[in-house]
């Protein structure tokens, strides 16, 4: 196929190095036109994954891509910038998105916001670091247009990548974002060295939030067992890589959420789809006690705090 990554973060990055190790004549999109020239120049990415060869890859800035003329589009850009990137986007060929959120400004599914064309999502614990040094991993994709599934299935499968289907579309994206709020909360426990046992049980509730987010969205149960729910928010919660996780950590240790996100340099999704979870679920009339909590230390309630209101809640069943 001829596919263009829109984004040059470290997911694009990556996932352009696996598109051309599967055959595929891939193009890089970047934003900044000095970021683009650098990478032309050079066959890597100077501020992400430095040591992926990016020699087979063609960089130029979005507008000067050959999108109008690409099979398919990948994007891999923030999702806050998710809906202006997608409504600008020339030609007609469908849309993969690989970035992991809420559109901030609205509460939606990022795939609603692609209008005219066919959208699919990828989405599983998928660390761009371990993506791009070829280490197995797997992911699903999820799409309303089956076909197309099955066929980026096709297309992205290799020894290194092992891709499933799930026609869970909204499921899978519910997952993607609500992860990293708890990986958030993970990282607090980090922080605060509150230990193994605190940690297992935060993420195990998180994972029952999560599902119970989905099931008020109409979403499977069976997502949030598989890869795109468990398998995401395990990796999300316990690696080095994690940013979500890392940022938890920072915060818990007395930064300010915006100093940890300029420490860790690069986007940290779960400080934005935080308070856009929570509006979700005071819409929906369901209770996301650790969602509720983080908006809490975001807006500056201490941790110690936040532990006591979450293990002093009134017992109940699991």
């Amino acid at each position: 196929m001829q596919v263009v990554v829109v984004g040059a973060g470290s997911w694009g990055t990556a996932f352009a190095r696996l598109l051309a190790d599967r055959g595929h004549d891939t193009a890089l999109a970047c934003r900044d036109p000095e970021h683009a020239r650098a990478i032309a120049e050079t066959g890597r990415n100077p501020r992400y994954l430095p040591k992926t060869s990016l020699r087979d890859v063609a960089a130029s800035t979005i507008e000067e891509a050959p999108i109008r003329d690409a099979e398919l589009v990948v994007v891999a850009v923030p999702s806050r910038a998710f809906g202006e990137v997608v409504r600008a986007l020339p030609g007609k060929a469908p849309i993969l998105g690989l970035t992991k959120g809420l559109d901030p400004a609205t509460g939606d599914r990022l795939s609603t916001l692609v209008e005219q064309r066919p959208v699919a999502v990828l989405s599983g614990p998928n660390f761009a670091e371990e993506v791009a040094a070829g280490l197995p991993a797997a992911a699903v994709i999820a799409s309303e247009d089956e076909e197309l599934a099955v066929r980026l299935q096709n297309e992205l499968t290799s020894m290194s990548f092992r891709v499933y289907v799930n026609p869970d579309l909204t499921g899978v994206e519910l997952c993607a974002a609500a992860k990293n709020v708890i990986a958030l909360a993970a990282g607090g426990v980090d922080g605060l060295r509150l230990g193994d046992n605190a940690k297992a049980a935060l993420i195990t509730r998180g994972l029952v939030e999560m599902a119970r987010l989905g099931e008020a969205c109409g979403a499977r149960q069976e997502t949030f067992a598989g890869l795109a729910g468990m398998g995401d928010l395990m990796v999300t919660c316990w690696s080095r890589h994690g940013r979500n996780r890392r940022a938890g950590e920072l915060i818990a240790q007395g930064m300010s959420p915006a100093d940890a996100a300029a420490e860790i340099g690069q986007v940290v999704e779960g400080l934005s789809t935080a308070p856009v979870l929570h509006d979700l679920s005071q819409r929906l009339g369901i209770e996301l006690p650790i969602t509720e909590g983080v908006c809490r230390i975001l807006s500056g309630l201490s941790l110690g705090e936040l532990v006591s209101s979450l293990m002093g809640r009134r017992p109940t069943g699991e």
